[in-house]
């Protein structure tokens, strides 16, 4: 049985109020940049051969340092970059219910299938992101590493758990977090959730 460590990427600078932010490609801060070094080192000596991240900056970023530290060269895999929240991507809550009313609360209604316009649902994310998981898991011999998003793990983690998806926020997802997955011969299992390596 092989160890799969799903990462989410180190800190991202946060506006305040809040932002959506999906596919927006934002930079790790420096306090990011030390979480994932934390997470380096814990991953150290633990057979890693493997490291695979999202296309986007922060989950690039963040797999590079792992990888400069473990001696790996990261793989990007496109179909594990966050979701797309279309035209709501960079406003606040505030501003998507001025400027799409009852939008916001269809979305609460429906967090699996809800789609923003231009965008895409949680739905979507499992549908692109699980054949890529299960792609880059296939027959793998050592352990092997991913850095992804919050919303990408938490679908992934829903699939394994046989969660429905609306009740992906109920999985914590931190930044910098460690998800330790067995790989068995015929499934998945998961054994640490949302660890800090800090």
């Amino acid at each position: 049985m092989s160890e799969i460590y799903l990462i989410r990427h180190g800190e991202i600078t946060q506006s305040s109020p809040r932002r959506f932010v999906g596919q927006t490609d934002l930079p790790l801060t420096e306090r990011g940049r030390a979480q994932i070094a934390g997470v380096a080192e814990h991953l150290a000596g633990r057979g890693v051969g493997r490291l695979l991240c999202s296309p986007l900056s922060r989950c690039v970023e963040s797999a590079g340092i792992i990888g400069a530290a473990l001696g790996i060269v990261p793989e990007t895999v496109p179909d594990l970059r966050e979701i797309d929240l279309g035209a709501w991507e960079g406003l606040t809550v505030d501003e998507v219910r001025e400027r799409f009313p009852g939008r916001y609360e269809a979305r609460g209604r429906n967090l699996a299938g809800f789609r923003p316009p231009g965008g895409e649902s949680f739905a979507d994310v499992q549908r692109r992101a699980w054949p890529a998981f299960e792609a880059v898991t296939a027959e793998m011999d050592e352990p092997l590493a991913i850095v992804a998003h919050g919303g990408v793990n938490r679908v992934l983690l829903c699939r394994i758990l046989g969660m429905p998806l609306e009740n992906l926020f109920r999985l914590e997802q931190h930044y910098a977090c460690i998800n330790i997955l067995h790989a068995g011969s015929d499934e998945f299992r998961v054994a640490v959730m949302n660890r800090h390596a800090e």
